[in-house]
């Protein structure tokens, strides 16, 4: 008569033990910048997620289960990348969340993928974070709610050509950057296909701040535009050094511009600049996002990170819930086959072909150091 009580105790144990365990958070990663020359869109980013996860787990989490952030700094370096991709495999996590930046994704990419844990980038725009290059095949654990730099690329200079009346083009990149160089690249094809010419392309080593031998050889060429795919610090550095040697050409830039950096550092010399962007304060799908934000932590999110992060989240949310499941394969599976899912950019449907977002729209933004602001010019959902 022990042994039966005794069994009985164990199955009602073993029944209970489940439902605790079911009840067990769901682990997702987080790798970003939280510190270096990228921090401020990492901490906005991380805000902007601890903002969402609160508000998803009060209604009750997923599938019954809170969810719970585990979140390393990467100090945006792709070494340290690896690192705490390890890590975060080591921690039990079912899906990651970043990096931003395209060269650690890159990295990021085949630690997760060997683990089969589902990686969504935040802000990764190069095609070979979800593309192998060698074999040209998708890889199966990468995801973005992200463009990509092809259309980036191709945006700006469609813009230049198009709204800017620009026929001649000039280019500096940074030569140790996977997102400068492929951008110049995107950015130089497309000018020329729309009726363009670049007249000086030419590249600076990372860390370089000093470009005033490459823009002097700009100078007696007369571009119309200077396209500068880096960061708000290099941007902002050419900026000043341009106009100090005469050069008039309108500066255009990418996604990475966009931090109150670029106007404090490039002040007079950088107004009137241009950058294609993931998204805008002024667009109405973001207004109860950035109304919020601003509530919560007193200061305006630092786009496009924190958009897209959430974004990110809430891509995994989905495919967890699609799938009933949190094992890596399932998950992949169901984030491959998202459509039409509201996230806080607006409206994703992922193409399985690449697990890049179908019609994500690029905005253009144009400096205005006077106001400390980017102003709004236009959107393009796709370019011809």
């Amino acid at each position: 008569m022990k042994k039966s009580y005794l069994l009985i105790g164990t199955l009602l144990l073993f029944v209970l033990g489940g439902t605790a365990f079911a009840a067990d958070p769901i682990r997702i990663g987080h790798t970003v910048s939280l510190t270096g020359g990228a921090s401020m869109w990492g901490q906005s980013e991380a805000n902007a997620l601890d903002m969402l996860v609160k508000k998803i787990n009060a209604d009750g989490g997923v599938l019954g289960r809170q969810i719970e952030f585990v979140r390393y700094d990467n100090r945006n370096d792709a070494v340290e990348s690896v690192n705490v991709a390890k890590r975060l495999v080591s921690d039990g996590v079912v899906a990651v969340i970043g990096p931003a930046q395209s060269g650690n994704a890159i990295a990021t990419a085949p630690v997760l993928e060997r683990a089969q844990i589902p990686m969504v980038v935040t802000t990764a725009t190069n095609p070979y974070v979800t593309m192998d290059q060698r074999s040209g095949k998708v890889r199966p654990y990468a995801f973005r709610p992200c463009f990509i730099d092809p259309f980036q690329g191709t945006v700006a200079a469609r813009f230049a050509v198009t709204d800017l009346k620009a026929t001649k083009g000039a280019i500096l990149y940074d030569v140790g950057s996977d997102y400068g160089q492929w951008l110049a690249k995107y950015f130089e094809e497309a000018f020329v296909e729309k009726g363009g010419k670049i007249v000086a392309k030419e590249a600076f080593r990372t860390d370089e701040l000093d470009y005033r031998a490459q823009l002097g050889k700009m100078k007696d060429l007369a571009p119309d535009v200077i396209f500068i795919p880096t960061s708000q610090k290099e941007a902002a550095m050419a900026a000043k050094q341009a106009r100090d040697l005469g050069l008039t050409a309108v500066l255009l830039g990418t996604d990475n511009w966009g931090s109150p950096d670029l106007i404090e550092l490039g002040g007079s010399a950088i107004d009137g600049g241009y950058f294609v962007n993931l998204a805008d304060l002024a667009d109405p799908d973001i207004q109860d996002f950035v109304a919020e934000y601003k509530a919560l932590y007193g200061a305006e999110p630092v786009l496009p990170n924190p958009v897209m992060a959430q974004d990110a989240l809430l891509m995994i949310v989905e495919g967890i819930k699609k799938s009933g499941s949190t094992e890596g394969e399932k998950l992949a599976d169901a984030l491959a086959n998202l459509k039409d899912l509201k996230v806080t950019s607006g409206v994703l449907t992922v193409n399985p072909e690449d697990h890049n977002p179908l019609d994500k729209p690029a905005v253009i933004q144009q400096v205005d150091v006077p106001n400390k602001t980017f102003k709004f010019v236009k959107k393009y959902i796709s370019v011809e």
